[in-house]
Order: structure tokens, then sequence, then C-alpha cells
């Protein structure tokens, strides 16, 4: 390195001696090159996984010294030449290198968080409406005697399409013990399904119990 910059001072002497402008000492070839031995980087292979700079058998650059001081003494690097590069695939053929584990961390849900979430959901449920879509039974929609009769579907809906299509829409996880429904809804028109929650929910003002306006519309 003293040998380095006693060079670039020689070279730094020799071009303000010359007839040349500021601006063009500047971008001297020679005083360039010189100016960037120092921070010429080494490619080596990584033997272990190091943070922040790569993982094992990989090609990296890194400065000499840190190299020489660190890397190198400890073995977690070999210079990048052909016999090393080959002793490393060879190496991870017989030692396969240990991949990382991911810590997985459990959250326990307390009781309360568990009311929340329930609450949040019902609230959510009470203050929308579910629209399904069904196809008309056509033989029965032209028996009809008059047009204040109700027009019946194809398919009822039942529990199973309900929860199906809260999930859907409303993106709430209902089970088929959450609804009270006694018969499948089979024409159409809107209703009001009760819910069946835990007592633990407090109801809003006025309600005596929590329910799901459904719309049963033709498509």
């Amino acid at each position: 390195m003293a040998y380095i910059q006693y060079g670039r001072n020689a070279i730094r002497q020799i071009i303000k001696e010359t007839n040349v402008h500021s601006s063009d000492r500047m971008m001297q070839p020679l005083l360039y090159v010189s100016q960037g031995i120092r921070h010429r980087k080494l490619e080596v292979i990584l033997t272990r996984n190091i943070e922040k700079l790569g993982k094992a058998g990989e090609t990296v650059k890194v400065a000499p010294g840190h190299f020489r001081n660190h890397l190198m003494p400890k073995l977690l690097a070999v210079p990048n030449i052909d016999k090393y590069a080959y002793l490393i695939r060879e190496q991870h053929k017989i030692y396969p290198p240990e991949k990382e584990k991911e810590e997985v961390k459990v959250v326990a849900v307390s009781e309360e968080d568990k009311i929340k979430e329930y609450e949040k959901a019902a609230k959510r449920l009470d203050k929308a409406r579910l629209v399904v879509r069904r196809l008309i039974n056509i033989e029965k929609f032209r028996s009809r005697s008059t047009k204040d009769e109700p027009i019946e579907v194809r398919e009822p809906v039942t529990k199973d399409d309900i929860v199906a299509e809260v999930a859907r829409q409303l993106c709430v996880q209902l089970a088929p013990e959450n609804l009270q429904l006694s018969s499948p809804l089979s024409t159409v028109g809107e209703y009001e399904v009760p819910l069946r929650f835990p007592k633990s929910i407090p109801l809003p003002a006025g309600k005596v119990h929590w329910t799901l306006s459904v719309k049963l519309r033709t498509k």
C-alpha cells in the first residue's frame, strides 16, 4: 500500500509540472487507475451462510482486508478459483448445506379476543343484506292463477347455500348451526333469518335476537 501511495504522489507531481488545465488533471487515466487500486474487491466463495452477505456456495465480492482479516482465518470463504470451486461443489454433494429453519410463533388467543371477533362478525351480518339468485320453476310460474302468487325457484336455498354465500360475499365464516332455518327458502322474496350466537355477545339496542337479511332473486 505504501508503494501505491508513493506512486500516486509521483504521478500527481508529474501532472502538476505539465502545462494542462485543472479540469484536465482530474481526468488523467494514470491517476484514475492508481486511485482505484485500493478500492478493488475480490471474488470469494462463501462456505457458510453469512447474514447480509450471502449463502453458502454463492460467489460474492468483498474487500481484500475483510477477506484477509475476517473471512479467511475463520474459513468462512475461499478465493474464487477453479480448485476451490470444485472442492466446494463436491462438498455440497456429500454434505448439503443446512436450510434455515423458519420459526413459527404461536400466538395464544384469549377469550376476550374471541368475543370481540364474534361481536364484529355479528354486527357485520346484522347490517348486511345477502343476495342469492336462483332460476325460477317455469312450469309452476306459468300455472299461477294470479300474479300475486309467490314465484317458486327451481332449487331451494338451504343452510349450506347461505353459509357458502356469506363466506363469498361478506367474508364471514359461519356454521350451519348458527342459522335457525326451519325449511329451505323456495320462493322469491326477502327473508329475515335468525342467527344463533353465544349469549356473551351483546345485542344492539332494540334487538331481540341477531338476524341476517336474505333476498332471494331470480336470475
